[in-house]
């Protein structure tokens, strides 16, 4: 007991030494910058079921201005419009199923991302652990999503297929991360554990594509949005304290993570299910199947925008 306190103690101290890993987060920040750049000068994208209203604030929505009295009235609308859109959204059976093998598969990923330095290291007795798990999750990520992007388009890109891919893409990377940790070998771990990030990390476009395809195109940002909450309220955030509990019970590195790791069979049942879900894809729904013609959606960028300029009469019209 004492002898793990050491090492807990020693990987700790060269976790805060310098900068270390925050180089990471500071080149993140420094990447990430032009994008946030371009959200305010660029043209929005003009995507099928955008309607023609003007993007405006909600406090000049012509809508606010002449049927709601009152923040609370406006309030308690918005929220009988989110509770109408959340219940329609969770109708839909296929994508329901989707978000339910998305959060089982992040809750291992969870783990992995919190736990897995200290896994290594408890398990492999290597000192530059960290450094190892950031290359192969860095190489295995970018390979891995090209990789089922390129596939999925390949062997055409339909819902049915999308869950195809998810459930052989993750059940076959389970079986290779729950492989690695039964060797004692670091080098024969690495090997089998960058085979199996690559091919869990193959599921991001299938996923995303299945989110957006299996409802309406007004539901399409609604969709996003709880795909992402649900995987970290359900999957992400929890999983690292309940394995830190499985880990006192069980007391043994390597039993805990394959323990763990058996849950991506899981995720693969569940998306394997999708597959004989009945699946109508909704991308190319839009007005224009209720007769109706779709005008052009106002593109003006952010910073050119009357609203930006204080000119908020001629927004409103």
């Amino acid at each position: 007991m004492v002898r793990d306190q050491e090492k807990h103690e020693r990987l700790l101290k060269k976790v805060g030494t310098g900068l270390g890993w925050h180089y990471a987060i500071f080149g993140e920040a420094i990447l990430m910058l032009p994008f946030a750049i371009l959200g305010f000068v660029m043209k929005p994208l003009l995507m099928k079921g955008m309607s023609n209203a003007k993007i405006i604030p909600w406090f000049l929505n012509e809508e606010v201005s002449k049927k709601d009295s009152s923040y609370v009235s406006y309030i308690s609308n918005q929220l009988s419009r989110f509770g109408q859109d959340m219940k329609a959204l969770l109708s839909e059976k296929v994508y329901v199923v989707n978000i339910l093998g998305y959060i089982v598969y992040n809750f291992v990923f969870g783990v992995y991302s919190y736990w897995g330095p200290k896994v290594g290291y408890n398990i492999y007795q290597v000192d530059n652990v960290d450094l190892l798990f950031g290359g192969i999750v860095t190489v295995g990520g970018i390979v891995g999503t090209i990789g089922g992007s390129v596939i999925l388009d390949r062997i055409n890109s339909t819902i049915s297929n999308a869950f195809k891919l998810l459930s052989i893409a993750t059940f076959f990377g389970a079986i290779f991360c729950f492989s690695a940790f039964c060797f004692s070998s670091i080098y024969v771990f690495l090997v089998l554990i960058l085979i199996g990030e690559i091919l869990v990390d193959a599921t991001q476009g299938p996923v995303n594509l299945v989110c957006l395809h299996s409802v309406k195109p007004s539901l399409r940002p609604l969709s996003m949005a709880i795909s992402t909450v649900a995987i970290h309220i359900f999957g992400d955030v929890p999983s690292p304290p309940l394995f830190g509990i499985l880990q006192d019970k069980v007391d043994n590195w390597r039993t805990s993570i394959l323990i763990l790791t058996s849950i991506l069979f899981l995720a693969a049942g569940i998306w394997f299910i999708g597959i004989f879900l009945h699946s109508v894809d909704r991308y190319e729904e839009d007005s224009e199947h209720l007769g109706t013609r779709v005008e052009q959606p106002d593109i003006t960028p952010l910073l050119e925008s009357e609203v930006a300029n204080g000119d908020i009469t001629s927004a409103l019209l």
